[in-house]
């Protein structure tokens, strides 16, 4: 199995199969609010469904680990700190940020407006480790990737909109993905990946439905069997994305497979014009991917260079 988190052409394959996957959540999102009948603007109704989706992917890692390998379900006092705080910053921080956000801006905006967590990866970095500073090249894919996202909020009549609780929250999310991303690398040493993501997620989740359940407003949620089997498409995609990310994390270096992360916001907005009624890819969208490609691209390829020599 390590070998298969090691290999070069898994290790892409895998790498790139995740971003897919993520890619395809903003379609499925923005379907499942329409098909649900959940207002934009009803927060407590977003946090409830993120809460039930994650529980349920944590909890189909669980069982699979404990059919597989019951013993990497264990984990010490130190390392249950360690999956509490992933699990705020992972799943209710990350995830209330995110899916409010994404009920204010179109599917594609929403994709490319997430990978802003790739560059914030990089800034924290440098703060971080004192092996990973800026340079010209990262310099460089940070001013491409943040005018991509910039270029992502311009409209036919190059008009640049904003809002907090909804531009704002995205980027909000991307960077608590970030730190939680630099957290998981960092302090969640000895805990299996799939253990990783099934007790971050199940605790992430609980937190949201705790908030959430006393609070949410009758028939905010209205289900129905194509939003149910949206849900559990979700839910799956978060529990395979997540554990196979944590493996990757565990057996590389960051920076040699953040770069793949570029296919999220390729596979969401075209997945979005493919899925969502109204959303068109456009000259602007089109810039945008390709300037948040060409930011992780550049931002990466010096690094990858100098941790071969």
């Amino acid at each position: 199995m390590n070998n298969l988190f090691q290999n070069k052409w898994s290790v892409i394959a895998i790498a790139i199969f995740c971003s897919i996957l993520w890619g395809s959540a903003f379609p499925v999102l923005k379907i499942s609010y329409e098909e649900l009948q959940m207002a934009p603007d009803d927060t407590i109704a977003k946090i409830v469904f993120a809460g039930w989706r994650f529980l349920l992917a944590g909890l189909i890692v669980l069982v699979g680990l404990l059919l597989t390998s019951p013993r990497h379900l264990l984990v010490t006092r130190r390392q249950i700190k360690v999956l509490i705080i992933l699990g705020i910053f992972q799943t209710s921080l990350q995830y209330f940020f995110f899916y409010n956000g994404l009920a204010k801006v179109s599917g594609m905006q929403g994709a490319i407006l997430s990978s802003s967590g790739t560059f914030f990866t990089v800034l924290i970095a440098h703060y971080f480790y004192t092996n990973d500073r800026m340079n010209w090249n990262k310099t460089i894919g940070l001013i491409a990737g943040f005018t991509g996202i910039i270029v992502a909020n311009w409209g036919q009549e190059f008009q640049l909109s904003f809002q907090l609780t909804g531009e704002g929250y995205m980027i909000l999310a991307a960077l608590t993905g970030a730190i939680g991303t630099i957290m998981a690398k960092e302090f969640a040493i000895g805990i299996h990946p799939f253990a990783l993501t099934g007790w971050q997620l199940t605790i992430g989740a609980t937190i949201l439905l705790v908030i959430g359940l006393p609070q949410i407003s009758e028939n905010a949620i209205i289900f129905n069997p194509l939003g149910t089997g949206l849900l559990i498409y979700s839910a799956l995609l978060s529990a395979i994305a997540f554990a196979l990310w944590y493996s990757l994390l565990k057996y590389n270096k960051a920076g040699e497979i953040s770069m793949y992360k570029f296919v999220v916001p390729v596979a969401g907005t075209v997945l979005s014009a493919m899925f969502i009624l109204g959303e068109e890819l456009n000259m602007f969208i089109v810039g945008s991917i390709a300037l948040v490609a060409v930011g992780i691209v550049a931002i990466n390829y010096k690094g990858r260079a100098r941790e071969r020599s």
